[in-house]
């Protein structure tokens, strides 16, 4: 058996209880991790991170076999999954913690990241102008337990319905061919 070289993306679109429910359902993703990174201090603790001082975008690791789901793919359903034109805000979650960001772990990455948000613009695909940072990845700190697999644990509490649901649902009508067969 060949050993499988899984690769690493990190992105930031705001709450990462969010972005982590979406990407988890994908095929090819192996693992997610909800964490924090691209701030000032080491070793932030959430209640640190959620005032906004740190500098840290709450963020997901996710790790990837590209031989079943592309860089860019999952650029696409990052752009796809949350508002990119909105500065530090994302729906009810403001602040530099919620953030659109890419961290990227290579200069292909960066230019994958770079590439799509031109063609984006060129193609107007939002209203308003994309916002989203462009930035080389750094120290990654993991989540408390509490914060991981979020939604799957608490999907009947209000914010996962009113904020998560419709991203799941929005990932199920126009990625249905790129989700896990035991998605729900």
């Amino acid at each position: 058996m060949e050993n499988k070289l899984i690769e690493i993306a990190t992105l930031a679109g705001g709450c990462f209880w969010c972005t982590e429910a979406v990407f988890e359902r994908l095929e090819g993703v192996t693992k997610v991790i909800p964490g924090f990174t691209g701030g000032a201090i080491k070793n932030p603790a959430y209640r640190e991170i959620i005032s906004g001082r740190t500098g840290h975008a709450e963020a997901i690791e996710i790790h990837f076999d590209p031989d079943v789901i592309s860089y860019n793919e999952l650029l696409i359903i990052f752009f796809s999954t949350h508002d990119p034109t909105t500065l530090n805000k994302q729906q009810y979650d403001s602040g530099t913690q919620y953030r659109s960001a890419i961290f990227y772990h290579s200069e292909a990455q960066k230019l994958d990241a770079q590439s799509l948000i031109i063609k984006l613009e060129q193609e107007k695909v939002f209203k308003d102008t994309i916002v989203t940072e462009i930035t080389e990845a750094s120290a990654f700190y993991e989540a408390e337990e509490e914060h991981k697999e979020y939604y799957s644990r608490h999907r009947q509490q209000q914010y996962c319905q009113v904020i998560i649901d419709p991203k799941i649902k929005k990932l199920k009508q126009f990625f249905s061919d790129k989700l896990k067969n035991n998605t729900l």
